[in-house]
């Protein structure tokens, strides 16, 4: 199997995008008013918490946008928030022609929204797609939706765009990771979990076009809406993080992935890196093993499945099946491959669990 990963930050990169931000909290926060606590309920004028809205001014410049807003729903409610911006029930939404992410497709069937396929590994098909079928927006998730995606997310944006759809991009599992996400590649809007960057439970973020951007904010119109003030300033402390977490942890992957395809362990076959749907080591083994080694795995203390797929709450390795779409995609590999994210652990942890697992069902 061959995989095209995204191309992740050098752990310089991800210092300067963490100093980056930093440098942007101090203009927008002064004196201690970093440290309080975050205010509540919607302030006379704004109709939301005054700290939300300056977070939400961080977020817009630390990713070169107009505008951004934070929304209930971590990753699918910024998705939900985006294309209802964007589209109105019973229109045409372009997305790659492969599996979509499942709480995507529940989105999409919720708005009645009609799919426009198109391979976006082949440019000139985005455009014929377009042209024969005139959808009103397009989707285009960052990652890879199934292992022989190729595609740059910035070519595709243009070739979308200079056909007049606007663009909305799924950036989970992306954003502090690579060096831009879909609003910094030409995107209407862009759309990702906090959650999945060390924040709080359960909020999401939408950047990009101050217009687009209005139509969301014209909609949380009531005090249960608003993400609050603390829950904003989590926000900001978790993606200050994020950046250097995430590219030691792209480095231990490297450097697992070169030593299992070394013959460390003589059971694996192979091993690669790819998107599915967060960057990770998809490892598999000569025979159809998979579900006894993860067994196995969760009794030397590999977490057993996510959270929030990379959220603060998740340290150990996880050990987990392929993705939905990945499997969908390849239904053999099921029995055989296994998903290992190291989180903040080395790659001595992961290879020890590894080796103990695949041990003790040898010895069964």
């Amino acid at each position: 199997m061959k995989t095209f990963p995204l191309q992740s930050l050098t752990l310089t990169q991800a210092q300067q995008k963490q100093f980056a931000l930093v440098d942007t909290i101090c203009r927008h926060f002064p004196g201690a008013d970093f440290l309080a606590g975050g205010d509540l309920g919607l302030a006379p004028g704004l109709n939301q918490p005054r700290v939300t809205q300056r977070v939400e001014k961080v977020l817009a410049e630390a990713f070169h946008a107009e505008a951004a807003a934070l929304v209930q729903g971590a990753g699918t409610g910024a998705i939900r928030a985006g294309l209802a911006a964007l589209l109105k029930p019973g229109q045409r939404l372009l997305v790659h022609d492969a599996p979509v992410y499942p709480t995507t497709q529940v989105l999409i069937e919720q708005m009645g929204i009609t799919l426009v396929r198109a391979d976006f590994n082949c440019l000139p098909t985005i455009t014929q797609a377009i042209t024969q079928h005139r959808p009103d927006a397009a989707l285009v998730q960052h990652t890879r939706q199934q292992p022989q995606d190729r595609y740059v997310l910035a070519e595709v944006l243009a070739e979308i765009t200079k056909c007049g759809v606007p663009t909305l991009t799924d950036d989970n599992y992306a954003v502090m990771k690579v060096d831009g996400i879909g609003c910094e590649c030409g995107a209407t809007l862009s759309t990702f979990s906090c959650f999945k960057l060390f924040g709080p439970e359960g909020v999401g973020a939408v950047v990009g076009k101050a217009e687009a951007i209005a139509k969301i904010r014209a909609t949380l119109y009531s005090g249960g809406s608003q993400i609050q003030g603390a829950q904003a300033l989590e926000v900001l402390r978790g993606l200050v993080f994020a950046p250097v977490m995430h590219a030691v942890q792209a480095g231990v992957s490297e450097r697992l992935l070169t030593m299992l395809n070394s013959g460390v362990l003589p059971e694996v076959k192979k091993a690669v890196i790819a998107n599915a749907q967060s960057k990770v080591l998809i490892v598999e083994f000569h025979q159809p093993i998979a579900a006894r080694v993860l067994k196995a795995a969760q009794e030397r203390g590999a977490l057993p499945y996510p959270v929030g797929a990379e959220s603060k709450y998740e340290i150990p390795p996880l050990l987990y099946r392929l993705s939905g779409t990945f499997r969908e995609a390849n239904p053999s590999l099921g029995d055989y491959a296994i998903r290992i994210n190291p989180n903040r652990s080395g790659e001595e942890t992961v290879l020890r669990i590894l080796r103990e697992s695949v041990s003790a069902i040898t010895c069964e």
